[in-house]
């Protein structure tokens, strides 16, 4: 199982490795920015979808184009552009489903000229009819674009066998967290690893060593009631040093609300007919997101009601600085989970991050709290 764990944390923590193997391989790679690029229609047109997610590092080129007060994951993807980190990608497609990924876009444009831009404009009120018409002619843009880009042809048939390799993987994703959840052995680290890895693979081969980590968790005999259970809520959550803070104090993450993690799997495409018209009925059903229109707010109760599921002493949130989608929800999510009696914890983070002392402050007194 440690092997195994290695493996996914050697792809998590090197992209660049991964995406010069794709490269040399002679496959197309297009890149993916947060939160739900449509990889099934890049990866049925012969490409590799590679999530591009910034990285944790100075912010130099990229301010040129960005005010301070903008979220760091978009600044730190166009600096990995502006340094050519992505040179050989045949285009970068990023959806619009808040206000600084719109700016992503249109600086990349201007920032880093040789991958083109693929706008993916989602509706805000993506349920009824209308809603479900604009998805679709947003596919269907980015299809047009991807056509030029790659110099292939899209077919309705092969994005029904892409969808199910992506079912396949969703379901098989949130049958590790599940897993996860019953092994404290398991560290936040190796946990996190997994989830990250899986934007920068085929999703077929991820699906194939998630199966064995599962068998291989499934089997192990995990002592239960030494390590405090939390469920994690944000946007991203992969610093590592923030990981060894939680596996310090002896938290174990037994579900999570994550944006770059278990949000991704929640919902299956259901084909039945047209696959574009499934992709787009696909959107119109997900939920519980802050990025998504939600005027009721589900989702802070949904949050409050996982941790209950989970039997989780508490909800920790990862929030991204200046991300306005999160911390509009926050003080609700806070609301919430007082109501239902959970405790809650805020951290912020961002990708220019060196030091993690109050991060590390927040976490040991919550357990002094909670445990």
């Amino acid at each position: 199982m440690n092997e195994l764990f290695k493996e996914f944390y050697d792809i998590a923590s090197n992209p660049e490795a991964q995406f010069k193997k794709y490269k040399d391989a002679g496959k197309n790679v297009v890149l993916c920015a947060p939160v739900y690029t449509p990889e099934e229609i890049i990866h049925s047109m012969g490409a590799v979808p590679f999530g591009a997610w910034g990285a944790d590092i100075a912010l130099n080129e990229s301010k040129k184009y960005f005010p301070a007060f903008i979220c760091s994951i978009m600044q730190s993807i166009l600096e990995l552009g502006m340094k050519g980190v992505y040179t050989g990608a045949k285009a970068i497609v990023i959806p619009s489903l808040c206000d600084s990924l719109k700016v992503l876009g249109e600086n990349w444009k201007y920032a880093v000229k040789d991958i083109p831009f693929i706008p993916m404009t989602y509706p805000q009120n993506r349920k009824p009819e209308f809603g479900r018409e604009y998805t679709k002619a947003g596919y269907e843009r980015v299809i047009a674009d991807l056509e030029k880009a790659l110099g292939a042809k899209f077919d309705d048939a092969k994005l029904v066998e892409s969808i199910k390799i992506y079912n396949e993987h969703n379901a098989v994703m949130r049958e590790f967290s599940k897993a996860v959840a019953k092994c404290e052995g398991i560290s936040a680290k190796d946990r996190q690893a997994v989830f990250k890895s899986a934007w920068f693979m085929e999703k077929s081969e991820h699906t194939a060593m998630v199966k064995d980590l599962i068998i291989k968790i499934n089997g192990c005999d995990c002592k239960q009631g030494a390590k405090v259970r939390i469920v994690t809520s944000g946007i991203l959550a992969d610093a590592p040093e923030l990981l060894n803070i939680f596996d310090e104090f002896g938290y174990h993450i037994v579900a999570d609300d994550i944006a770059a993690e278990s949000r991704q799997y929640k919902t299956d495409t259901k084909v039945n007919g047209n696959a574009l018209d499934a992709l787009t009925n696909k959107f119109a059903e997900m939920d519980n997101c802050s990025v998504l229109y939600d005027p009721e707010k589900k989702r802070v109760n949904m949050i409050a009601d996982l941790a209950k599921a989970n039997d989780a002493k508490g909800v920790v949130v990862v929030l991204t600085k200046f991300c306005d989608p999160e911390e509009f929800d926050y003080p609700l999510v806070k609301k919430a989970c007082d109501k239902a009696g959970i405790a809650c914890a805020l951290i912020e983070v961002d990708r220019q991050m060196e030091n993690y002392e109050q991060a590390r402050t927040i976490l040991e007194t919550f357990k002094d709290v909670i445990a």
